[in-house]
């Protein structure tokens, strides 16, 4: 009986030697660097750190791929979607994006939208809190390749259940609605279309998410496109009730 009783007292003492030492390596100077590094690339994150990445139209070359569907000058949807950009993150990052061997380009700009003023500047401006809140995001992609040019564009925060429209303007955002100009237009027309301007209107679903994509055979011409209004109202005019300055590419 003395001896069992100096076995397992000795295979405790051993399992607890083993521990110990478990313990010691899990504080090696290696492992402390990763969690010193995972530490620091989470700060960065939660600072609004922006993130450069490049990649090409036609889904190569780690490009965000576009979405399918919708015909060919404007297309909506209710769904949140899945990429990254506006939905995700704490702060607001700056435009990314980049050429494909074929010749085609790719743009992502997002934004957090807060009144003129601000102390924190933001390139999302609402002039109307109660449809567009402080902190509710954008998000707008860019893709143009042989044959098409597409615009696209994901909210988060909205009011749920609501139409708003959406156009691409002429100059950009600025404390005064009126600054962003007018409509972007391909070819100088008395009216207001989808075909000949960038329509992205869009009705959110019950989280207050939000989507649309307008495609078209040609692009903007150099800096003659640099921002989207949203409005109270679908169709051709409204109310202005946030902007987002743009860096769209020619």
């Amino acid at each position: 009986m003395t001896a069992q009783v100096d076995r397992t007292a000795g295979a405790a003492g051993a399992a607890a030697a083993e521990a110990a030492g478990a313990g010691r390596a899990s504080r090696a100077p290696g492992t402390v660097r990763r969690r010193v590094l995972v530490g620091a690339a989470a700060l960065l994150m939660l600072t609004g750190g922006a993130t450069i990445a490049h990649g090409a139209a036609d889904g190569t070359d780690g490009a965000p791929a576009p979405d399918g569907g919708g015909h060919a000058a404007h297309s909506t949807g209710t769904g949140a979607g899945t990429g990254t950009g506006a939905g995700t993150g704490s702060g607001e990052a700056g435009p990314v994006g980049g050429a494909s061997r074929s010749g085609g380009f790719w743009m992502r700009a997002d934004g957090v939208f807060s009144p003129p003023g601000s102390f924190v500047p933001s390139d999302a401006l609402t002039y109307d809190t109660a449809l567009v809140p402080a902190a509710a995001r954008i998000e707008i992609t860019q893709y143009a390749d042989r044959t098409s040019h597409r615009v696209g564009t994901r909210l988060r925060g909205l009011v749920p259940n609501r139409a708003y429209g959406m156009h691409v303007h002429t100059s950009p955002c600025a404390a005064d609605p009126a600054s962003a100009g007018p409509h972007y237009q391909h070819r100088a027309s008395a009216t207001a279309d989808p075909v000949n301007e960038v329509w992205l209107d869009f009705r959110t679903d019950r989280n207050g998410n939000g989507e649309a994509e307008a495609r078209h055979e040609w692009g903007f011409r150099d800096g003659g496109a640099r921002s989207v209004i949203v409005h109270d109202a679908q169709g051709g005019a409204g109310k202005r009730v946030a902007c987002f300055t743009v860096p769209f590419s020619s």
